[in-house]
């Protein structure tokens, strides 16, 4: 066990098992105290690695995050505090290892319900090489000015009124993490503060007892008084006792034994701590306290009396002339975090993202305003959330299956279309399927399944103008532009598109007005008179069907309808669908275990 202090102001940590708040309230009080360098040196995750950003200060900073304890200490060799996060179950294999490392000289262990026979094991390693362990089921520990341990002390507002950003001379030490709090303002009130504050824990067995740290206090020069706060059960306060006895601590001790009103129940009381439980006269509150004060240690007759006990303690050491005055400093100001500020209402802050059509911040998400369990209930399918989250609203059962059947007949068009072409020869050279996707998603565009939009747009355009047939594809042509939605590599007046005739039929079974479909057929019409193969093709029948779609439902005004014409809503249904067959396509090739694809020479033109 170390005899002396643990902590100064260049003190630095490993944190293991990150988390955010208790390690933010270090860097916090880093600043506060005007620390240079931030007292979190690296932070332990098991398996990851990287940085975390936090604050210190005003400033960002990055604090490495290690894969293993072992790495962390490589790393950071001058860290010798080691703040152990992990839960009960890993916490001893993990402060362990810590305590095997030459570097750590300090262990804090947070966790509660470590199992009794391995924290003897630890304490055992502990005290043969020389090192401190404190906890287990602890808050840690603070140096008022320089170094704490999580969550030690709570809040900025509580340090700041306990003066814990200033060292003052009283050394504390606890069981009880919570009272620590409690007992740092009472010194704040009654004295110039306090210097060293520990909080052994409230396990049976306990890493360093309150005897190992009031020894350690006695050998500080810049403490010139202790506070001792035990509680019933275990006879750790006992050890106190000894060294009192053996005049091995020479400054004065204010101690209590929290635990006086067990007597009052007729049954044993198990309090809160492990510990907490008294086995007999000797572990009694009542019992331990005579024994302190006929050791000498200065002990009240209650608990509401120990903060005049330690007033008139430290008063007399000020009248001795044993404690010179403390000059007060004024702490900076921690900025505060924006979420915190905002929630408080004292800024506002403009946001980043505008979203519309989802929510997912209460107890699950809504697809425009519409809960996921409702759509469930429901029964409703692919169409309808499309609609709610392309639409903004729920769209009659009819469109959402118009849309459902589109996707449908969209999937796929075989393994011999440029997109699924590009997708398996990407498979096939051993690309993810995002990587694969993507490659055949790249070449959807006028040529192939982009046309969507251009059709309903053109085919909008001359319908609403009341072009005849003829004037709408003889005036696209003296404009060198071909009709979109007309014309098939494949299919002609002879051979029509299964898929077109589909959709015709579905729509004049179901939709209240099939004018802009009518009109493209037309358009089929005369441009069937010009080549037998300029047949109104699956964007075509789609383009001019959704614009039936829009304008039949009575849902979307005339200005709707061209905003989604012209952001591209429609060719977002052939890239939906066909992201299906894509990756249909990618599955398959490495299903097969395809090679990796060559194009043949002989369907090469090799020339000049």
């Amino acid at each position: 066990m170390a005899t002396g202090q643990l902590f100064s102001r260049t003190t630095q940590a490993l944190f293991y098992n990150y988390k955010q708040l208790p390690v933010q309230r270090m860097l916090d009080f880093d600043f506060l105290c005007g620390r240079e360098t931030p007292s979190v040196a690296g932070i332990i995750n098991p398996g990851s690695e990287g940085f975390q950003k936090l604050f210190f200060g005003q400033e960002e900073i990055a604090i490495p995050v290690h894969a293993s304890i072992e790495a962390a200490c490589a790393a950071h060799p001058t860290a010798d505090v080691f703040i152990n996060f992990a839960s009960f179950r890993s916490a001893a294999a993990s402060s362990m290892a810590a305590l095997k490392q030459p570097t750590i000289k300090v262990v804090a262990i947070i966790a509660e319900g470590v199992p009794e026979s391995d924290t003897k094991h630890l304490i055992a390693y502990a005290r043969a090489n020389n090192k401190v362990v404190i906890g287990p089921a602890t808050v840690g520990g603070i140096q008022a000015g320089a170094f704490k341990i999580g969550d030690t002390a709570g809040t900025i507002d509580n340090i700041i009124q306990c003066k814990l950003y200033r060292p003052g001379s009283v050394g504390f030490v606890s069981k009880s993490g919570g009272m620590s709090n409690e007992m740092y303002n009472t010194v704040a009130r009654v004295t110039d503060g306090i210097y060293e504050g520990i909080a052994i824990g409230g396990d049976v067995f306990p890493g360093s007892t309150l005897s190992d740290h009031i020894l350690r206090f006695n050998n500080i020069p810049q403490i010139k008084m202790m506070v001792v706060l035990g509680e019933l059960g275990g006879r750790d306060e006992y050890s106190l006792v000894e060294a009192l006895k053996q005049g091995k601590v020479n400054k004065p001790v204010v101690a209590w034994v929290s635990g006086t009103c067990a007597r009052l129940f007729k049954s044993e009381v198990q309090f809160g701590h492990a510990g907490a439980k008294s086995g007999g006269e000797m572990e009694s509150a009542q019992a331990k306290n005579q024994a302190l004060m006929d050791a000498g240690a200065i002990v009240p007759t209650s608990f509401e009396a120990l903060e005049s006990a330690i007033k008139e303690t430290f008063e007399k050491l000020v009248e001795e002339g044993k404690v010179s005055s403390i000059k007060e400093v004024t702490p900076p100001q921690i900025p505060e975090d924006l979420s915190s500020a905002i929630k408080s209402g004292k800024v506002r802050a403009p946001t980043h993202i505008i979203s519309t059509i989802s929510d997912d911040r209460g107890e699950e998400p809504c697809y425009a305003g519409v809960p996921m369990s409702s759509i469930i209930e429901q029964g409703l399918g692919v169409g309808d959330v499309i609609s709610l989250l392309w639409f903004k609203r729920s769209l009659p059962r009819y469109c959402t299956k118009f849309i459902e059947i589109c996707i449908m007949l969209c999937a796929d068009h075989g393994p011999c279309v440029s997109g699924a072409h590009n997708t398996i020869v990407t498979a096939r050279a051993g690309k993810d399927l995002v990587s694969s996707l993507v490659s055949g998603l790249l070449t959807i565009g006028p040529r192939f399944g982009g046309a969507i939009d251009d059709a309903a747009r053109y085919f909008k355009d001359a319908c609403d103008r009341n072009l005849t047939p003829y004037e709408f594809v003889e005036g696209m042509k003296k404009k060198g532009i071909r009709v979109p939605g007309i014309g098939h590599r494949i299919k002609s007046r002879d051979n029509r598109d299964k898929r077109v005739e589909l959709l015709q039929k579905f729509a004049r079974s179901n939709f209240p007005s099939v004018k802009y479909m009518e009109y493209a057929v037309t358009v089929e019409s005369y441009t069937l008179s010009k080549a037998n193969n300029l047949v109104l093709n699956v964007d075509g029948a789609i383009g001019s069907l959704f614009l039936d779609l829009l304008a039949g439902s009575g849902i979307f005004s005339k200005q709707e309808i061209d905003e989604i014409v012209l952001i591209g809503y429609l060719n977002g249904l052939f890239v939906l669908a066909r992201s299906i067959g894509l990756i249909g396509h990618t599955f398959d090739q490495k299903r097969l275990k395809q090679p990796l694809y060559r194009h043949p020479w002989e369907d090469v033109l090799y020339t000049q």
